[in-house]
């Protein structure tokens, strides 16, 4: 396209890029496939079919109730006017980057068997409810409290774009809550179901840490912690690259369904005000809606707060390895999120620098590999690749672990830097053409003041990901290295309780500062560059 600035260093550094990144993945299930066909052993008597069912059933019902109270709290919040709404609004929306692992936590402090609800029902009634947190509730619930939030998020964003115009002729016209739902409404968020569904399957599918600590036992086992299980605790390979082999399979599936559908537009900034408020039993479903949402969704995070910035949290931080797992969360995170930045924007640079549509697509593929290749199973393909080369796991952890969440992070960048990259290209081409400016000056002055926040966003989500994750670093982790997450889980495991309750809460406090203040840091930078 003539409008667009030539651009070729930008191009041929996508391509090679993107090219290697197709390399690494291909080596990553090379070593998968070469595990399962090789002699590495075929007495494994893992039941796949029984864990693929499982694995299906717990993310097409956390799916479903997702995908229903996401679009329940989106109406609501919609149509609601309050002191505090972007407040409310900014807490779902980072439902995005909080930890599994610590919501889990929070379910077990409020509904565990030594939990706030039994401990309430003893003191009142004198007896316990028993332990609902464990097995396929606690999963869902646990799932639905994240996946909810975040499909709500989008699901507002799509009602928030209705246009003005519409929405005054649908008053004048005297619709009705439920005829404006059916009529404006539902053709706004019809076509973002489907793909928004997709995600949402996946990420069930896939999910790890709150399967690991919810699970209740082998009925409720899924593919990745199986496949965990079958690696650390049994050394059975075999069985854990046809788990994996299994578990690329259904992914792979669910993707090339998904690739016909919508693209999902994300959004972290501030929702629109209402401009239409129900009245009546409308109005009283929609409070009553956003109270048990809100309830639920912050309700698990301040039993995190409350019990670990309690008594315990002084013997945690006296503890060298905590600040030990605390310094190499930090440093795989920073490192992580800065990797993530340069791979982005590389590969969105070029793909914004080009016309050709099947060349945009072959430099966006590689970056959604996690989507097929979740943490677990590409953790494994690292640690299968590790072996075969010859080189110590223990040796190569850091950076394998600061190379897979980087990974992993990557839709999400192209996602967020992706678009407004390509929208610059093409609203100033001409300009920058005109004025003659090469690529690193046309980035400074013109891409970089305009993406601000926009980079403060996907740093954000970078760092928080790998800061909560424990997927990659469960098959790596030792003694000697182990990160916050890892070392909550241990403490989970050994039965100290005080000891994850303060882990998790600090957790959670980093992540909730990474994403509300990265984002203004960098606005506030691209703002004086301006």
């Amino acid at each position: 396209m003539l409008t667009l600035p030539h651009r070729p260093l930008r191009i041929a550094a996508a391509i090679t890029l993107a090219t290697g990144i197709a390399v690494l993945i291909a080596l990553v299930l090379w070593a998968i496939l070469a595990a399962a066909t090789g002699g590495e052993g075929s007495a494994s008597r893992i039941d796949i079919a029984h864990l693929l069912r499982m694995t299906s059933i717990q993310a097409g019902l956390t799916t479903v109730l997702s995908i229903t109270v996401g679009m329940a709290l989106a109406w609501a919040l919609n149509r609601l006017r309050f002191p505090g709404r972007d407040l409310v609004v900014g807490l779902f929306a980072s439902a995005i980057v909080t930890p599994g692992m610590v919501v889990a936590f929070g379910l077990l402090s409020i509904w565990g068997r030594n939990g706030w609800i039994n401990q309430a029902s003893e003191a009142l009634f004198g007896f316990s409810i028993g332990n609902p947190a464990f097995g396929l509730s606690g999963i869902l619930f646990a799932h639905v409290v994240l996946d909810g939030a975040f499909a709500a998020r989008i699901m507002l964003a799509r009602l928030d774009a209705i246009p003005t115009p519409r929405l005054k002729t649908g008053q004048s016209l005297g619709l009705t809550p439920w005829q404006r739902f059916a009529i404006i409404d539902w053709p706004a968020l019809r076509g973002t179901v489907p793909g928004l569904a997709a995600i949402i399957f996946l990420l069930a599918f896939t999910s790890f840490p709150i399967v690991l600590m919810l699970g209740g036992g082998p009925a409720n086992q899924t593919l990745e912690v199986a496949i965990y299980a079958a690696v650390r605790q049994d050394f059975d390979l075999a069985g854990a690259v046809r788990l994996a082999a299994t578990q690329i399979a259904v992914c792979s599936l669910v993707i090339l369904a998904a690739s016909a559908l919508a693209p999902i537009p994300t959004s972290f900034g501030a929702s629109a005000a209402p401009r239409w408020r129900d009245r009546g039993f409308a109005r009283l479903l929609q409070m009553l809606v956003l109270t048990l949402c809100t309830i639920g969704f912050v309700l698990p995070l301040l039993s995190v707060l409350i019990d670990g910035l309690g008594a315990g949290i002084g013997r945690v931080v006296a503890q060298p390895a905590f600040w030990w797992a605390t310094a190499s969360s930090l440093v795989i995170g920073t490192a992580s999120a800065l990797l993530t930045l340069l791979l982005a924007l590389a590969l969105a640079l070029g793909r914004g620098a080009t016309g050709n549509g099947l060349l945009r697509t072959l430099l966006g593929m590689p970056a959604f590999a996690y989507l097929a290749v979740p943490a677990v199973v590409l953790s494994l393909g690292f640690f299968l690749l590790v072996r075969q080369l010859g080189f110590a796991p223990s040796v190569a952890a850091p950076y394998v672990v600061i190379l897979a969440n980087s990974l992993l992070a990557l839709p999400f960048a192209m996602a967020t830097l992706g678009p407004p990259l390509e929208a610059i290209a093409r609203s100033r081409g001409k300009l920058i053409r005109s004025l003659g400016l090469s690529g690193w000056r046309q980035f400074t002055l013109v891409e970089y003041p305009l993406l601000g926040r926009d980079i403060g966003v996907m740093l954000a989500l970078a760092f928080c990901f790998s800061l909560g994750d424990l997927g990659v670093i469960a098959l790596f982790g030792t003694q000697d290295f182990q990160t916050l997450p890892l070392m909550m889980f241990r403490a989970l495991g050994s039965y100290r309780g005080n000891d994850a309750a303060a882990i998790a809460a600090i957790l959670l406090v980093g992540t909730i500062v990474a994403f509300v203040g990265l984002p203004r840091l960098f606005e506030r930078i691209a703002d004086a560059a301006r």
